[in-house]
């Protein structure tokens, strides 16, 4: 991941809600998001919010998080607590997990991060993280991802990006939109490949979760090229970069589901 890979995957932390204001141009010229219905939330469950505590400390979106495997097992992006040098930007106590419209407490010593112990950057393969609940969440988690077993190189791949968070540049206070994956990239860190796609995200949006037409969450999304640029996908300069939930990560979290 170059230099301005790194400053878009920073950007994405940025909360939905505060600050300075952003453009509320679609990244791409298309823009079929919509809300959430409930049906939506029984569909693709394991859907939450990554809430964290600002200076002051009002509480205000994040993110999107996932109920993945157990009951107490969150995933989300690392880079809601590290930037690109890997330096925390905020501690995992500030934070709290909001699913079902009840919120959960993480164990703030169970943050556990894709990359590696002597690695000096964050990239989009290694942008995974997992906390565990203090107690188990009401709700019913994603299944274990199966890793998708898709071909690395150009495809079209239709999924749909579900946004439990929502974006700072789409009305609602979350959505869901029919895109396509358009290119896989090889496997760089943990045996994870890159997922290169023409999904609408905006700041906020971090960790938004793409399903496959059967339903299986199969990548997380990470960082995008020249937000809210409104240009049409481009596979080198313009795109949305999604993490495939293969590798490592499905390790990891069958390893700590059969723990509790």
């Amino acid at each position: 991941m170059g230099r301005g890979w790194a400053w878009h995957l920073c950007l994405l932390a940025v909360p939905l809600f505060g600050g300075a204001a952003v453009a509320t141009a679609a990244l791409y010229p298309q823009d079929g998001r919509r809300d959430l219905t409930g049906a939506d939330l029984g569909r693709y469950k394991g859907a939450g919010v990554l809430w964290c505590r600002r200076p002051d400390g009002v509480p205000q979106k994040a993110a999107a998080a996932w109920l993945v495997a157990d009951p107490t097992l969150v995933v989300l992006n690392a880079h809601n607590f590290r930037d690109r040098r890997l330096e925390q930007t905020r501690p995992v106590s500030d934070c709290y997990f909001q699913i079902a419209g009840r919120n959960y407490a993480f164990a703030p010593d169970s943050l556990q991060l894709g990359t590696a112990p002597d690695a000096e950057a964050l990239h989009i393969t290694d942008d995974w993280a997992i906390l565990r609940l203090t107690s188990p969440a009401d709700a019913v988690p994603q299944s274990l991802p199966e890793p998708p077993d898709l071909p690395t190189g150009e495809v079209s791949v239709r999924v749909t990006m579900v946004s439990p968070a929502g974006h700072a540049n789409y009305r609602g206070p979350s959505s869901l939109e029919h895109c396509t994956i358009r290119r896989i990239d090889p496997p760089s860190e943990d045996a994870i490949r890159r997922a290169r796609h023409d999904c609408n995200d905006g700041y906020g949006g971090s960790g938004s979760g793409l399903f496959d037409e059967a339903g299986r969450l199969i990548a997380m999304q990470s960082a995008s090229s020249v937000m809210n640029a409104k240009h049409g996908f481009d596979p080198e300069f313009h795109h949305g970069s999604a993490l495939l939930l293969e590798g490592q990560l499905v390790v990891r979290l069958k390893s700590l589901s059969q723990r509790r």
